[in-house]
């Protein structure tokens, strides 16, 4: 499944089945943008995970507090609507690959 932007409006009806990875992100946020490119390529490369990017920003609110977002980027994992694993900061390719391996195998 190719990445998907989301928003508060539709948060939950995109996690709700299967394995999801969402990214809390922001345009002003360096990190983010390093990591931006990355998540997207892993996005290619396991089209059987929703890969969704929610950009924090004044319309968007409601789930990063819901969700304790404090630091960008945040990748919060979600499997079938139930949240099972938050990651704070950069990954790389690698790290991404291995936890998706993980995620599958749970």
């Amino acid at each position: 499944m190719a990445l998907q932007h989301i928003n508060d409006a539709s948060f939950s009806s995109k996690v709700a089945e299967g394995i999801s990875l969402v990214d809390f992100w922001a345009s002003w946020c360096g990190p983010c943008q390093m990591f931006g490119p990355m998540f997207e390529t892993a996005s290619e490369k396991n089209p059987d995970v929703n890969f969704l990017k929610f950009e924090i920003d004044e319309a968007n609110r409601i789930t990063p507090s819901k969700y304790g977002i404090r630091s960008i980027p945040s990748v919060l994992a979600f499997k079938n609507g139930e949240l099972i694993e938050a990651r704070t900061g950069v990954m790389d390719a690698d790290t991404i690959k291995e936890w998706v391996q993980e995620l599958k195998g749970s």
